[in-house]
């Protein structure tokens, strides 16, 4: 079910999108009953339990049956139902949520040793290029020769010509570095980092990327933008061992259960299909997986083959924990305001002239949306700026329109631009925005676009009014906590700071339905899989100031406890 606005959320309207929800919710309801007659095998009681369901938004208690709820109710309710078997456990009066779905994150590559130098570059700081420069000369000093040493920078640095590869030549010339822009939209290589990747002088453009050249002698400077860019993260994440990709897997995998998150959409940019698809069948993960293909680029064009073959694979050999998927296609069609590379309407006001770089032309647009119809994929489309979701929503409109595209429900990741006049068009096409709170903390926004622009900018509260679909993705802070403390205290744009309840159902129902997966997951109701957190304190009550500090201390993943730290607070019977 689609998340609107709050209102609808719990009840108070009745639009006839939310009565088809409720009558296909009826007749699920048959088999549903049937689960409640069966002792539960496990029950939770005593709790304050926000179920992120319309029809019923608060309970005491749930009920428990292999891997699916069958009741939801007050405490004296759900004790009813047990038997002598049942295992009961007493939640002490704490929140608890559908387990939280993490719809865009990057899990990532492990393995690469080196050094992490800290910059304190991000979203609300931008430390200048002589400040990096002494932080890396530092660290070169005592890292090992021809390790790596990588560091995160922002705009500053990435537009800075001085912060080139003839600079890093320098400082480390017997390490490979690279910097990278906290965006993920811009790295900065030195020289022995772009022999370990062998990208030499004479190499050409990919499609949708671009490495920078000196004017007079075209040498590369080291920066790679796009697809360029993502090209050379894979190759480097290809330079370790499987097993410590793996390990890495499983230890990330552990980090989210602390954090609530039973559900994870994995943007995977960063190893080719087929390696991809054995390092997750071998982590074996707790969580549910969906792998979301990510085709490379070379010259001559995209590589979508191998995620073909990656999906069949996993149809023929699926793995042991039946929790994997490989779904959806995605694509990056332009870069961040950051940058100035999301394609503004508008020129950028700090910028004239210079409206931002699409990666692709729109006829490839148009391709992507051919490919994925033909395929069954879900396309999913990385687009910031005004202009290009303007181009997005142009092509859907040219390739079938509301009828061809609403029911495979094409996501745009962020939608910063999804402008006030763009919005009944995506409503229209049954666009999902799956947008990021990490991103509502960038500084300087009001000077890349001008004050009215800017008051238009990344909207979210609007989106629920008006019926879009919306789910949230870390895409930066794991921690669900930390994302709910920005949605729901936007610095840049307060008035589309949602409640706490919206960002909670936009992590779990709304991440659900941005999956095709909210007859399964992301509510907690009878019939529904048992992904679950049980938190350290109540999300909806205290200040705003300590969410962060938020943790699970009990995570189901279809009724199995797969992280426990209630010790000796709860009761267990």
């Amino acid at each position: 079910m689609p998340l609107t606005s709050t209102a609808r959320a719990h009840g108070r309207t009745r639009s006839p999108l939310l009565l088809l929800v409720l009558v296909a919710s009826l007749e699920a309801q048959e088999p549903r009953a049937r689960t409640r007659t069966r002792t539960p095998t496990l029950i939770l009681t005593g709790g304050k339990v926000f179920t992120a369901d319309s029809a019923r938004p608060w309970a005491e208690a749930i009920a428990i049956r292999g891997e699916r709820i069958v009741a939801v109710g007050t405490t004296a309710e759900v004790s009813a139902l047990a038997g002598h078997s049942t295992q009961r456990i007493d939640l002490g009066g704490r929140v608890v949520v559908p387990g939280f779905n993490d719809s865009h994150v990057h899990m990532g590559c492990g393995g690469i040793t080196g050094a992490d130098v800290a910059t304190g570059a991000g979203p609300t700081s931008d430390p200048p290029w002589q400040q990096v420069a002494d932080s890396l000369a530092a660290s070169v000093k005592r890292a090992v020769p021809g390790t790596w040493i990588s560091a995160v920078i922002s705009s500053s640095v990435l537009q800075d010509t001085g912060a080139r590869r003839t600079a890093l030549d320098r400082i480390a010339p017997q390490h490979p570095v690279l910097l990278s822009s906290w965006t993920g939209h811009g790295t900065i290589f030195n020289s022995a980092a772009l022999r370990l990747l062998g990208i030499n002088d004479t190499a050409a453009d990919p499609l949708g990327g671009r490495f920078e050249r000196e004017p007079s002698t075209h040498r590369l400077t080291g920066l790679a933008e796009e697809y360029a860019q993502f090209n050379a993260a894979r190759e480097r994440c290809s330079l370790a061992p499987e097993s410590t990709h793996v390990r890495a897997l499983q230890a990330h995998g552990q980090l989210l259960l602390r954090l609530g998150i039973t559900s994870v959409q994995d943007m995977a940019s960063h190893h080719d299909p087929a390696l991809t698809l054995r390092i997750f069948k071998a982590a074996a993960l707790p969580q549910r997986v969906r792998i979301i293909a990510w085709p490379g680029t070379t010259v001559g064009g995209r590589l979508v083959g191998g995620w073909d073959d990656a999906r069949a694979a996993l149809r023929t050999r699926p793995d042991t924990t039946g929790r994997v998927v490989v779904s959806g296609v995605k694509y990056v069609l332009d870069g961040t305001p950051v940058e100035r590379l999301a394609v503004q309407r508008a020129a950028y006001t700090d910028r004239p002239g210079w409206f931002g770089r699409l990666n692709f032309p729109p006829d490839t647009i148009r391709v992507m949306l051919g490919e994925a119809r033909a395929r069954d994929q879900q396309p999913m489309f990385h687009a910031v700026g005004d202009s290009t979701v303007a181009v997005v929503l142009t092509m859907m409109e040219q390739t079938g329109g509301a009828a061809i595209w609403r029911p495979r429900r094409v996501r745009i990741e962020h939608g910063d631009g999804l402008a006030r006049d763009l919005r009944a068009r995506a409503r229209r096409l049954g666009v999902v925005v799956v947008q990021n709170p990490s991103h509502f903390a960038l500084a300087g926004l009001a000077e890349r676009f001008g004050a009215g622009v800017h008051a238009d900018y990344q909207p979210v509260r609007s989106l629920l009014t008006e019926g879009i679909p919306l789910a949230i993705g870390s895409d930066g802070p794991l921690s669900p906590f930390v994302n709910i403390l920005l949605a729901t205290t936007d610095a840049n744009n307060p008035n589309e700071s949602l409640t706490r309840e919206q960002a909670v159902v936009a992590y779990t129902r709304g991440s659900a339905y941005a999956e095709f997966a909210e007859r399964q997951k992301g509510v907690l109701a009878a019939g529904m899989l048992a992904d679950l957190a049980v938190l350290s304190q109540d999300i909806f009550s205290v200040q705003a100031g300590a969410l962060p500090a938020t943790t699970s201390v009990l995570t189901l993943v279809g009724g199995r406890i797969v992280y426990d730290d209630m010790r000796k607070s709860a009761s267990l019977r």
